[in-house]
């Protein structure tokens, strides 16, 4: 019969000393961890309104705090204290803000109403087409190929807009709810946004008196890779979004396509999303120049796609360039689901968000790779004692 002993040394042999048990031990703690948490989920209820209270505002200030800062930087080399260049931003935003209330509001409110008195006439104009596609052949052989059926599929959009507006009216507390917060976060946005710039170089320094002492130098790399990943990403895509609702306003007012100055906005807001901000622009502008006329169609057409040639081939390398390092479809699966889960504020914050993970992420594979050991070279096989031989 084996002693104790002899088990104790397999036990520590074959599990304590086996890294791969000790990582399954680890996630297996970190899953109970989990779902213990999850039964007391109500304890953290106030620590998710607190959240859900200060999210806004800080994520406003945040991206204000990174189109201002480097204006109070540069003013700072220049011997120029950082109140008086905070005080002095303050009066121009002021002096902004009312010059686009007294000059741009009322062209856009013009506009508006322009567009909701001629809503009318473009719906009737949009059913004499649809009733003269219907009308035609083509049509005719496609009910007959696909069993396609007018009335039925008119039917049921009838249902879906009657449900759609039976939830937008159910949920109009909760968007009540969300004009509250929009407005509390911007009545805040200027005082949180004015301590950021005073003393926001002293956060990282304040942050890193919690971190452990061997453990501040990798967390200083990490706080200033993200911080130049989101610095990057949100100044080069509100630059670039201005400049294509800029040239879209040009070509648009050159082309004479109405509602030029909205659709240019829409253009330049729906923008600040990577790939699908641009197809979400296009479909208001599609849609008045339809109404309008085929040669306006054509000649939007002729715009659009050389502000988006424009923008592709020298805008966007200029101003973003490859800050991100993320493929293409990863962005756009990042941001559909992002999206799902969050909404417009996901598809918002989804690629900086993104961002922000894959530095967290690879910091932490590295000094996983480090501790582990598992990804050390292979030693070189042992060469049998009967295939030694002499060179």
């Amino acid at each position: 019969m084996d002693n104790p002993v002899n088990w104790a040394s397999r036990f520590k042999r074959f599990l304590l000393n086996n890294r791969f048990v000790l990582f399954m031990l680890v996630l297996l703690l970190l899953g109970l961890n989990i779902l213990v948490l999850t039964k007391i989920s109500f304890v953290f209820e106030p620590v998710i309104v607190l959240v859900k209270t200060v999210v806004l505002p800080l994520i406003l200030a945040g991206i204000a705090y990174y189109l201002l800062n480097p204006i109070v930087d540069f003013m700072e080399k220049r011997k120029v204290k950082r109140l008086h260049t905070i005080l002095l931003l303050y009066v121009f935003i002021i002096g902004m803000l009312a010059a686009l209330v007294t000059l741009v509001i009322p062209v856009i409110r013009e506009q508006i109403m322009d567009l909701v008195n001629n809503f009318p006439g473009y719906a009737e104009i949009a059913r004499i087409k649809v009733e003269e596609l219907m009308g035609s052949n083509l049509v005719s052989d496609l009910q007959e190929t696909v069993s396609f059926d007018p009335q039925e599929l008119m039917k049921t959009v009838s249902e879906k807009g009657s449900e759609f507006l039976n939830r937008t009216w159910t949920g109009l507390g909760g968007f009540v709810g969300g004009l509250i917060e929009v407005v509390l976060a911007i009545v805040t946005l200027p005082f949180i946004l004015f301590y950021l710039l005073k003393d926001g170089k002293r956060l990282p320094g304040y942050i890193l008196h919690f971190v452990p002492t061997r453990l501040r130098g990798e967390t200083s790399r990490v706080m200033k890779e993200m911080n130049h990943q989101i610095s990057s990403y949100i100044r080069g895509q509100i630059i670039v979004s201005c400049c294509i609702g800029l040239l879209l306003f040009a070509g648009y007012i050159i082309i004479g396509l109405k509602y030029s100055l909205i659709l240019a906005i829409i253009a330049a807001c729906t923008s600040v999303v990577p790939y699908l901000g641009p197809a979400i622009a296009i479909t208001p502008a599609l849609i008045v120049a339809v109404v309008t006329s085929p040669i306006m169609l054509l000649k939007m057409v002729i715009v659009w796609t050389v502000v988006q040639l424009i923008e592709g081939k020298f805008i966007s390398p200029q101003i973003m360039g490859k800050t991100l390092k993320i493929h293409p479809i990863t962005i756009i699966f990042v941001i559909l689901t992002s999206g799902n889960l969050f909404g417009i504020v996901g598809i918002l914050l989804a690629v900086p968000g993104y961002a922000v993970l894959k530095v967290v992420v690879s910091h932490l594979y590295r000094w996983f790779r480090v501790r582990s050991g598992l990804y050390e070279p292979e030693p070189p096989p042992a060469v049998a004692a009967g295939d030694s031989r002499e060179p």
